[in-house]
């Protein structure tokens, strides 16, 4: 009781506080910052509709569906296919506090996107081509996935790839010094070329599909209206695709790889071939599987799949320009 009343008294006789002396730092402490606001948020009409929007203050900007955090202030062409309600979120001062504005671009004769309960939107249908073959058409991030068990025995045994005897000089094995298989800035064949972690672009007409892979600046033309494969094709980095329709499955066969690239670790003969298989669920994902087979080599054929997310943010890949790494082997210690 003695110390509360004792602190009670240092605190009663403490001089009063006197006020912060303009432009003085606990001045500029003391300041309450102005309100986030949102100055405009309007549609630019027109084929395609532009999101033109500014804020003043804010902690975070975002805008929804598909586009994500954005700058202060500015604009982003956007073609949906289906009526859609695009919000702007702004997260700022005072107590981070949360403001919000819609604008809408109404597509005659379309479902407007659905909204869930929790207030996100729910992924657009798949676009579809004049025909109605799905659209594969857009910029994708790089995805992650496995091994699937197709074709492979229902027991224990590895998913991926796994030699036959006498083949063990196909398992490459690198030196302390050695970097991995990408530093050498070559052309990556299979499911691999889709692991780097740069974005990929498909553009799609009716009788070709263009695979176009940001890392290391690499594309795949494949025909869409019935090629096949020549009788003896010449052994290349990227081998000789066509493509056939599955229902709303796009299947591309490829045949003719030369011997320089790799896969999981291992060599592979000119006999390695690869069917990968690509479906458009919705307008946000792209579903990814590949089977491949090289008889000369491996006991049995494998797959793996991935998935991978659009990225309405961006028109198009970048331009990737591979330097030469022998300049930095002084950096590897001995």
């Amino acid at each position: 009781m003695l110390a509360a009343v004792t602190l009670a008294s240092l605190s009663a006789q403490a001089p009063p506080a006197e006020p912060a002396k303009p432009g003085s730092s606990a001045a500029i402490q003391q300041r309450v910052p102005p309100p986030a606001r949102i100055t405009e948020f309007r549609v630019q009409p027109g084929q395609p509709a532009t999101l033109v929007w500014a804020t003043e203050n804010p902690t975070t900007a975002t805008i929804t569906p598909d586009i994500g955090r954005v700058t202060t202030r500015g604009s982003r062409t956007v073609t949906p296919r289906v009526t859609t309600t695009y919000t702007l979120t702004v997260v700022g001062p005072p107590n981070n506090s949360t403001i919000t504005k819609e604008v809408t671009i109404t597509v005659a004769g379309t479902t407007p996107r659905v909204v869930t309960s929790s207030g996100a939107s729910g992924p657009a249908p798949a676009p579809k081509m004049a025909d109605g073959k799905p659209d594969f058409t857009g910029v994708y991030n790089f995805g992650g996935g496995g091994g699937a068990g197709r074709g492979a025995p229902a027991t224990a045994a590895p998913a991926g790839p796994v030699l036959k005897p006498g083949k063990e000089s196909y398992r490459i094995v690198r030196g302390p010094t050695e970097a991995g298989p990408l530093s050498n800035c070559m052309p990556v064949a299979g499911p691999a070329a889709y692991t780097v972690p740069y974005q990929f672009q498909l553009i799609q007409n009716k009788d070709y599909l263009i695979i176009l892979h940001e890392y290391p600046g690499t594309h795949r033309i494949v025909p869409l209206n019935g090629a096949t494969h020549p009788v003896d094709p010449d052994p290349t980095w990227l081998g000789d695709s066509i493509g056939r329709w599955d229902g709303d499955t796009l299947v591309i066969d490829t045949v003719g790889f030369n011997t320089n690239t790799e896969l999981n670790g291992f060599k592979h003969s000119e006999a390695l071939h690869i069917v990968e298989r690509f479906r458009r669920p919705n307008a946000d994902t792209l579903e990814y599987e590949a089977t491949l087979e090289d008889p000369e080599v491996f006991v049995r054929p494998w797959t793996v799949t991935r998935t991978f997310p659009l990225r309405p943010d961006l028109n198009k890949i970048d331009e990737f320009v591979c330097e030469n790494n022998k300049e930095y082997q002084h950096l590897f210690a001995k």
